[in-house]
């Protein structure tokens, strides 16, 4: 690959680079896939264990409305199965120990429950004044972009409690805390998920199927039909574009193309050489636009113990490392897996731990819910997504105040012969699996027609 020459240079072997890659193949066009890892999948990515049992440290869920994900899991006959825990209790944890409750949010305080049900709901009034194709032209774009997410969450909602369990629902969706995002921004990712409640919820919601044998499975099925287009250990360095074609080149390699898709998320995006330089607003964007911060933890036990006391394993918690859990147990029922993710001002405080210092906190916060069983697992996998080189953050870019009105046009406005993919410019599902889908098909067909 010292020198190839193709129609399509594509940076970038997560869904939206290897669906590109598979659409315009089917169109007849040549492309190459460029990937830093040594894997394809980006932020989606398997860990298996001895026995060869496929644990999704990266995104996994799937659900009502994510068609396009739900479609390539079909196409390469990768099966989908729900999220356990549909009938069975939840546990909420707090400074009065443990309670029990079902449905989508905690009811055993129900003024907390109404005061959030009620902000949920304006929040997807909102939202729905948010265009998808453009936010920055919404009729209140100028004064939601100005402000955080906290600044509206303090003037219009009262008790701690409430703003406690909002906040939860901030990092939950967005791994970050809710003075990180501006409320535009807040509001348009909740409308590209069709709704907060549904980025919340379980069954009806985001986190509803799950892939057997790990999602990624879904993007290596892809791989195999590419075959030798997809280059892996082949980081871009510099991206040069003349009047005639672009030439995309890392260390060793060079590939001409008369057109190039990136799909690396802004903040990565703009650490590329690029000749001509970018236009000031596009780069300005990939300044402006950090990633999430989350660990995602897997803990595996013999068996899922907690079933047997008729409970699903999904955990809300009061305070870190967990706030958040799922039963992620396998198909098959065993091993049991307990999922957790350190995510916001956790990361930052968890992050600076020793990994045996997280360890022991995370399982004793498990204890305190599961009891003592949960403290004597089996195995213990941990992803660490902003340490990770290719992807610095999980689970996507998040857009600060002002940063939407400000530079939010260049998201996916060709520069050149560059196109630009990746789920942080869907605009359905956006920061989820599906968009990096859609994201993918809506770019083959923009390079479709610029060839």
């Amino acid at each position: 690959m010292a020198q190839e020459a193709v129609d399509v240079a594509i940076v970038g072997a997560g869904f939206a680079g290897l669906t590109a890659a598979r659409e315009l193949v089917n169109a007849g066009r040549s492309v190459i896939v460029l990937e830093a890892r040594e894997r394809v999948g980006g932020r989606v990515e398997n860990y298996y264990l001895d026995d060869g049992t496929a644990l999704d440290v990266g995104g996994q869920w799937t659900g009502p409305g994510q068609d396009r994900i739900i479609a390539l899991g079909k196409e390469t006959g990768v099966e989908s199965f729900p999220t356990y825990g549909a009938d069975a209790a939840h546990i909420e944890y707090g400074p009065g120990g443990r309670v029990t409750y079902k449905g989508a949010i905690p009811d055993n305080d129900p003024q907390t429950l109404g005061e959030v049900v009620q902000a949920i709901m304006a929040l997807d009034q909102m939202s729905a004044e948010v265009p998808l194709e453009a936010p920055w032209t919404a009729p209140r774009a100028r004064e939601w972009d100005a402000m955080t997410f906290q600044t509206w969450l303090d003037a219009n909602v009262k008790s701690d409690a409430a703003k406690a369990r909002l906040t939860l629902a901030i990092e939950a969706v967005y791994a970050v805390e809710p003075q990180d995002l501006s409320l535009l921004h807040m509001l348009f990712y909740a409308r590209s998920g069709n709704g907060l409640m549904t980025l919340v919820s379980t069954e009806g919601g985001a986190q509803q199927d799950r892939f057997d044998g790990g999602a990624q499975l879904v993007a290596i099925r892809v791989a195999e039909e590419l075959g030798e287009r997809v280059h892996l250990s082949s980081p871009v360095r510099r991206i040069v574009q003349d009047a005639g074609s672009v030439s995309v080149g890392g260390d060793g390699f060079s590939v001409r193309a008369q057109r190039a898709i990136m799909t690396a998320p802004p903040a990565l995006a703009g650490r590329i050489a690029y000749e001509p330089a970018m236009p000031a607003l596009r780069d300005q964007l990939t300044q402006r636009a950090p990633m999430g911060c989350v660990i995602k933890v897997q803990v595996v036990y013999e068996t899922p113990f907690w079933r047997e006391e008729g409970l699903s394993g999904r955990v809300v918690s009061d305070e870190g490392p967990v706030k958040i859990a799922y039963d992620n147990t396998p198909r098959g029922g065993t091993p049991g897996v307990l999922l957790t993710f350190v995510e916001g001002g956790d990361w930052r405080r968890y992050a600076a731990c020793s990994p045996k210092e997280r360890r022991k906190a995370v399982l004793a916060r498990l204890e305190l819910c599961f009891g003592a069983k949960a403290s004597s697992p089996i195995a213990y996998i941990e992803r660490d997504w902003p340490a990770e080189e290719w992807s610095r953050g999980c689970y996507g870019a998040v857009f600060p105040a002002g940063t939407w009105v400000a530079c939010g046009s260049a998201i996916r406005e060709p520069v050149g012969r560059i196109h630009w993919a990746g789920t942080e410019t869907a605009t359905v599902n956006c920061g989820y699996i599906d968009g990096a889908v859609r994201s993918g098909e809506r770019v083959a067909a923009e390079v479709l027609e610029a060839l």
